[in-house]
């Protein structure tokens, strides 16, 4: 059990002389809950939640030493303010609201030069004398001689979090404390500084510093430590500091204040939807079989739970005071290239398998309108529906057995898919989501991993094929052999009467002679590009890859300014896609680069039913089940990946009625002929990611990204569909516009991107490190290093599994793949707790990062 502490830092008898310029803090970093940081085996917690006092000495072997010196420091145990029953902490906030001393974007780069600009501050707002020399001595200790003195801060209180893995102090604030006896009253100066400053090892991110003073002689609910634990109390929530983080103005930042106590004040009653949480399969505290039987029951528990907060997915973000109307664009963007462009792929691979049946031009409209429903009536409007390549390999599967057997493909291809809606609706209603409960952490990374790897296999595949057909060797344009032969021989009598000339509109030259016959270059009307297609198509899809991930990942440089970084990188995708489409047809407009096909014919097209016998629609069922099972896995795992506790979303899942929508929405897919779509990974979670506010902190020279909270609107998703439908008017042009390459660059960035935060990917690259350079993870400091590293191994080799089954040339072994991936459930319950001990399994699974 985790609980958020105040530690209480007070080094005594320490020697007093001059400060230093340069010194070393006590420092805080910053770790939310659920986030683990071993604080080495001194530390000490108690099961009543109190944390014992610790001494620490600094001595070295030879006490003669010019630097030596004893420091002995005692932590204290502060309570947090309770806003609900103690009056000291209003009036302490309408006392500093009253005579405010507030610094924004303060540009002192050392502590002691922020602590002289607000003491400077403090001694213009009030009538009193500040002797800023005297406070600042009394504000710090200094260990060492005069010569070596180290400077440290001697009264401060800090946010710690407390779990079974140790203490996590927070870095973004710092609050410190001074009793003066020069002072008739107390103070408070409250500073932001305009970059985080880095003031000791563990002190990298420092955002806000909160300076109190008091006289030493005051009641015992006016000083310091009370004052402080006032507004200590406020800073260690994340989301206040976030807030404060983009006031403009003082009087912005007092009403944050106001807000803040106000939150502070609410009763924490129990949520209404208590009783019906256990709809969440992954709250559910064990599965029984009358669960199952309990027909509709999800559903009606989604639907009672997500009902009263649908309004607020239209107006959070555009009414009130936090308005993200920026973000949402470059969020809408980006999804409308993200989602547009794997159609445009997958739409061109069903073209070339169903000889047309199924085209781009379908694809797009299919995307348009499913996902328009979905993101109106989902119950997780951040999850993303798009038709994938597992089921583009279906969809081929499918034309295969209606050219081995004679069926009319509309027709076989609908009943399929209305036998697979069946099952998917009944799936909602009888409560089988709820098996998502056997899904463990590391499951669902090692399916997550398979997509990112199917992504540039997709990718690597293509170009393959690229280079397979143009590399090697020059392609006739024209496969009628009278028409080659009679242009040739034009060519060499024209070649016979000049040689070493230009040869007429064939542009021919002659090159030299090779035993007395002249050697010449084909014309450009007979022979296709070669070998510069295919280089130019590598390097525009690795330039796309490059470009959209360097600009993602500007976020964490220090170019530029924070909002033109946050833009950039979300519109990181575009950027990359506009410029490279660019590139490709109009820098090197004289090379043909292969782009999609389009058809012209109706887009919809009902299904003749009627040339199917009863036994077709009979054997359509085993397919519609295959299908079921693929459908229900991916677009549960999805829902999951997407709610991680990491992404911090409040309004919660509805994974039974999100799976009874998409049943319906395939039933419309089917009946008009458009492709099927699900859940996909990982555009759904990239969308959460794209909508969330963070806050970076440093831990032993690792940069980690924290989520403070998550837009959850369904604005972004429903603009970016209605975008895509539009987009159909705009084939064949400007959309042939985009090469082929580009469209295998997107998906190298897509499979990039998606392998942040998964732990299996961070497990891997441990066996590439040195193991001082490891991460300080949960998993880390509590399980043994070797049976990480067999853990990790056996992910791999499951994974290795799944991509030998889902990548293999076979169409029909595909069929078989939802079943591989359900076996991965009893190899992770039955067979690991086998090998590794079932508790450091349960680390490993753990949502901690």
């Amino acid at each position: 059990m985790e609980a958020r502490k105040v530690l209480h830092f007070v080094p005594t008898d320490a020697p007093s002389s001059g400060r230093s310029k340069n010194g070393y803090v006590f420092q805080e970093m910053e770790l939310q809950d659920g986030e683990q940081q071993d604080c080495g085996k001194n530390s000490h917690v108690n099961h009543k939640g109190q944390i014992y006092d610790s001494q620490i000495q600094i001595s070295v072997s030879d006490s003669d030493f010019s630097g030596f010196g004893l420091l002995n420091t005692t932590r204290k145990h502060v309570k947090p303010m309770n806003f609900k029953e103690e009056v000291r902490a209003h009036r302490d906030l309408d006392g500093f609201l009253a005579q405010a001393s507030i610094l924004l974007d303060e540009r002192a780069s050392t502590l002691d030069e922020v602590l002289r600009r607000m003491l400077s501050d403090i001694a213009m707002d009030g009538p009193e004398s500040c002797n800023v020399e005297e406070i600042l001595n009394s504000v710090f200790t200094d260990v060492g001689e005069k010569d070596f003195s180290v400077q440290l801060l001697l009264e401060t209180i800090q946010g710690v979090t407390v779990s079974s893995t140790g203490i996590h102090y927070q870095q973004s604030w710092l609050c410190i404390l001074s009793s003066e006896k020069r002072l008739q009253r107390r103070h408070v100066c409250i500073t932001r500084l305009e970059r985080p400053q880095n003031w000791g090892v563990n002190c990298c991110e420092v955002r806000f510093v909160i300076l109190i003073l008091a006289p030493p002689r005051t009641k015992s609910t006016k000083t310091t430590i009370e004052l402080g634990r006032t507004f200590s109390t406020m800073f260690s929530d994340i989301s206040l500091r976030q807030r404060l983080l983009e006031v403009k103005t003082q009087d912005e930042f007092k009403q944050e204040l106001i807000h803040q106590r106000q939150q502070l004040m609410a009763v924490k009653e129990k949520p209404v939807e208590e009783e019906v949480e256990d709809s969440d399969p992954r709250k559910v505290k064990s599965l029984q079989c009358k669960d199952f039987l309990k027909a509709g029951k999800g559903i009606y528990d989604d639907l009672r739970r997500r009902l009263p907060l649908y309004p607020s997915d239209f107006t959070d973000g555009i009414i009130g005071k936090d308005r993200c109307l920026l973000k949402y664009t470059t969020t809408a963007i980006f999804l409308y290239i993200a989602i547009l462009l794997p159609a445009i792929a997958f739409g061109s691979l069903n073209d070339e398998s169903t000889r047309g049946e199924i085209d781009v031009q379908k694809t797009i409209v299919g995307q348009s309108i499913g996902g328009v429903i979905y993101a109106l009536f989902a119950g997780s409007p951040l999850v993303i529906p798009l038709t994938t390549a597992p089921l583009a390999i279906f969809i081929s599967v499918i034309r295969g057995i209606c050219d081995d057997y004679d069926l009319d493909f509309d027709a076989f291809y609908a009943c399929i898919g209305l036998w697979n809606s069946l099952f998917l609706i009944l799936g909602g209603l009888f409560n089988v989501s709820l098996l998502m409960k056997l899904f463990k952490r590391s499951t669902e990374e090692v399916i997550a991993l398979f997509i990112s790897v199917a992504f540039v296999g997709d990718a690597v595949k293509g170009t393959v094929k690229i280079f397979q057909h143009f590399y090697h060797g020059p392609i006739l344009t024209t496969t009628n052999s009278t028409v080659v032969i009679q242009q040739i021989n034009e060519i060499l009598e024209k070649a016979e009467n000049q040689i070493g000339n230009t040869l007429g509109d064939h542009n021919v030259t002659v090159m030299g002679h090779s035993e007395g016959h002249p050697l010449i270059f084909l014309p450009e009307s007979l022979v296709q590009c070669t070998r510069e297609m295919p280089i130019l198509c590598l390097l525009l899809m690795l330039g796309t890859l490059w470009l959209g991930y360097t600009l993602f990942i500007i976020k964490r440089s220090p170019y530029l300014n924070d909002k033109i970084r946050e833009v950039v990188s979300d519109c990181a995708l575009p950027i990359s896609v506009v410029i490279f489409s660019f590139i490709g047809s109009y820098l090197f407009l004289d090379i043909q680069l292969p782009v999609f096909s389009v058809h012209n014919g109706p887009v919809f097209r009902y299904p003749p039913f009627e040339k199917l016998s009863g036994m077709n629609t009979l054997s359509a069922v085993g397919l519609g089940f295959l299908l079921a099972l693929l459908i229900f896995i991916d677009q549960n795992i999805v829902i999951s990946l997407t709610h991680v506790p990491e992404h911090k979303l409040l309004k919660g899942t509805a994974f039974h009625w999100d799976l009874m929508l998409t049943g319906f929405i395939n039933i419309l897919m089917s009946c008009l002929g458009l492709p099927w779509m699900h859940a996909a990974f990982p555009h759904s979670s990239l969308h959460a990611r794209q909508l969330a506010k963070v806050e970076q902190h440093v831990e032993n020279g690792h940069l980690y990204t924290t989520i403070v909270s998550v837009k959850e609107t369904r604005l972004t998703s429903l603009a970016a569909y209605i975008l895509i439908g539009l987009s159909a008017f705009m084939l064949p042009i400007p959309l042939q516009w985009i090469p082929k390459p580009v469209l295998y660059g997107l998906f190298l960035y897509i499979a990039a991107t998606s392998l942040d935060g998964n732990q299996m990917v961070d497990r891997m690259c441990l066996l590439l490190k040195e193991q001082t350079s490891y991460p300080p993870t949960h998993y880390i400091r509590r399980v043994p290093q070797r049976k990480i590293h067999y853990f990790t191994g056996l992910q791999m080799i499951q994974l290795i599994v799944l991509c030998a089954f889902g990548m293999y040339p076979l169409p029909y072994m595909k069929m078989v793949f939802p079943l591989l991936m359900i076996l991965l459930v009893p190899i992770r319950t039955s067979m690991l707790p086998r090998v590794i001990e079932a508790k450091y399994l349960d680390i490993m699974d753990s949502q901690h990062m």
